[in-house]
């Protein structure tokens, strides 16, 4: 297998350059030759949905996945419901954009609760419901497993095993996973896992960030720029093409300092990282 990356491959999620509008980052990305974007629904309904895909649509770009929804943990009955509701609009939002992917962040563990297999249950039974409506619309649910100092507040899927765990409940055009670097790249686990994931058709999204010490105060916003910090990259790739995908790569970072910066900048830099380090 070559070891050299197809650019064409490449998409810029629009939290690397959050500096960027919509119209900026679609007129970027036309600058730079780049021809998919990851996108975030809170910018997606600031500008409007609709709006929204007749922007990207008319750039020429791809719209790789839509981010987020998930957040599915809560115990008390109607805040499910409401997690509900919110994740079927996202399906919605992404059908509407053209994009095939819905990241999902799980969610979590309830204020006082210590119960992550409770947890991780309520998200089986989330998907139970969101899986078919999804799977009308042309969607596919992509559960991304975050690393394990996300667990309790933000995501109690931690691996990549147990992010499959629950997507091979159901069927691979429902629910799938999201292979990222940031959050996978310490586990040993995870090449058998990737492995396990492409047999099943189930990686739905790869994304890279890389992983910077000493970690920011506000670690989520710890993303560092590729070839800054410890992922192997190439290595990674290799793993994930080698379990069968040929899909598109998102470079998804959050980073203030990047931000601080011009995105044009950040945009051509990134671009450049991407054909030297994956």
């Amino acid at each position: 297998m070559s070891t050299a990356v197809d650019p064409s491959r490449l998409s810029i999620n629009q939290e690397t350059v959050k500096q960027w509008s919509l119209p900026e980052l679609a007129e970027g990305c036309a600058k730079e030759g780049i021809t998919a974007v990851g996108l975030w629904r809170a910018q997606v309904q600031e500008y409007g949905v609709e709006r929204t895909a007749r922007l990207v649509r008319d750039a020429g770009l791809t719209v790789t996945s839509l981010c987020r929804g998930g957040f599915f943990t809560d115990i008390e009955e109607a805040a499910r419901a409401r997690a509900l509701d919110d994740n079927r609009a996202a399906v919605d939002e992404a059908a509407a954009l053209g994009t095939d992917t819905l990241v999902l962040v799980s969610g979590g563990l309830p204020h006082g609760s210590k119960d992550l297999a409770g947890a991780r249950e309520r998200i089986a039974d989330a998907l139970a419901v969101l899986g078919p409506y999804a799977e009308e619309r042309g969607v596919r649910l992509a559960i991304e497993p975050l690393h394990p100092m996300f667990a309790a507040d933000r995501c109690v899927v931690s691996t990549l095993g147990q992010a499959l765990d629950l997507a091979e409940r159901f069927p691979a055009e429902q629910v799938g996973v999201v292979v990222d670097t940031y959050h996978l790249w310490w586990d040993d686990q995870a090449p058998a896992q990737i492995a396990r994931a492409g047999r099943g058709g189930r990686i739905h999204a790869f994304q890279l960030a890389d992983w910077v010490t000493p970690l920011p105060a506000g670690v989520l916003l710890g993303r560092g720029q590729l070839g800054d910090g410890s992922v192997d990259f190439k290595a990674f790739r290799a793993v994930v093409d080698g379990a069968g995908y040929d899909g598109p790569i998102e470079v998804e970072i959050f980073n203030e300092a990047m931000w601080a910066r011009g995105g044009a900048e950040v945009l051509r830099e990134t671009a450049e990282r991407f054909r030297t380090h994956a």
